[in-house]
């Protein structure tokens, strides 16, 4: 009932700025203001919170478990991203966007916010070691994904894997596992920049998708059964097979969100900067996004 409650405030917020789009008061050269605010400053801010202000105890081991966890996921993803599309019968000139979408979800803009405010700030330690193999394969899989077998490999550059997420999660983890005192005003800093997270974000989520025609993304049957895939089915049997070997239940919790939340935002850049059209990937994510709302109560029901 507490993840209905927040999966329903984090739409409202979503509402609001889709409204304020349609309405013509925000756009999308705000939106890329907006959120180069989340990603550089909000959502950093919330991982060093969940180092300073947290209030349970991770052991390093338990950290240490989260590292092979991370690894298995994505490995897991990387798989499947290479099995579902054909499953699901989509075109072959298709498939690098929807393997882009099996892997990669939104784990900063939605994922976080829906993290801490269930299992509390201290839990975002678990969720931010899933960004750092996250970034490494987006700068690598990613791209190679989008520019073809036959393309020229794109150069792994270090100032692309350590952004602002990356280096706040290394900070974030040293400062836990180190017990560093740190000075009050840095905390209260820190905790009123990442309130700013969940609202800000999901208004950007909201705003990208008042240019598409939401009825059509409903009529697309490849595109639903994906969704149904990656929303459901991949989040339950890769939690429930978690379960199995982990006993914590807040990192399982946090697990399942992760494999559950939508499609990343990211992947409809990407697709747009190297095959100059991201519409596949962009009517993904919205389709995704919209029905998470519904997906991550039903999944974690089912589940827990």
């Amino acid at each position: 009932m507490l993840l209905l409650q927040q999966m329903t405030i984090l739409f409202i917020y979503m509402l609001l700025g889709y409204i304020a789009c349609r309405l013509g008061k925000l756009d999308a050269h705000t939106g890329k203001q907006i959120s180069w605010l989340v990603l550089n400053i909000a959502n950093p801010a919330m991982i060093l919170s969940s180092a300073v202000n947290g209030d349970g105890e991770i052991r390093g081991s338990q950290l240490l478990l989260t590292v092979l966890i991370a690894a298995v996921i994505y490995a897991a993803l990387l798989l499947l991203a290479q099995v579902v599309p054909v499953i699901i019968g989509i075109p072959e000139k298709e498939r690098c966007f929807y393997r882009l979408m099996t892997v990669f979800n939104n784990i900063g803009f939605m994922g976080f916010p829906v993290i801490s405010a269930i299992y509390g700030s201290s839990a975002l330690l678990y969720a931010a070691i899933f960004t750092l193999p996250y970034n490494l394969l987006f700068y690598t899989y990613g791209v190679r994904m989008v520019k073809g077998d036959t393309a020229e490999k794109e150069p792994l550059r270090l100032s692309n894997l350590l952004n602002t997420g990356i280096l706040a999660s290394i900070l974030a983890t040293v400062l836990y596992l180190t017990q560093v005192p740190t000075p009050a005003f840095f905390k209260t800093t820190v905790q009123g920049l990442s309130n700013l997270t969940a609202p800000l974000s999901m208004m950007v989520i909201g705003m990208s998708l008042a240019n598409i025609h939401i009825k059509e993304l409903f009529l697309d049957l490849r595109m639903l059964l994906f969704a149904a895939v990656k929303l459901v089915i991949i989040p339950l049997i890769g939690t429930a097979l978690i379960r199995c070997f982990v006993s914590n239940e807040i990192l399982c919790g946090v697990c399942m969100i992760i494999l559950a939340t939508p499609a990343g935002s990211m992947t409809a850049m990407l697709a747009q900067q190297y095959q100059g059209s991201g519409e596949t990937v962009s009517r993904g994510v919205a389709l995704t996004t919209i029905l998470s709302v519904i997906t991550i109560p039903l999944v974690s029901a089912l589940l827990f």
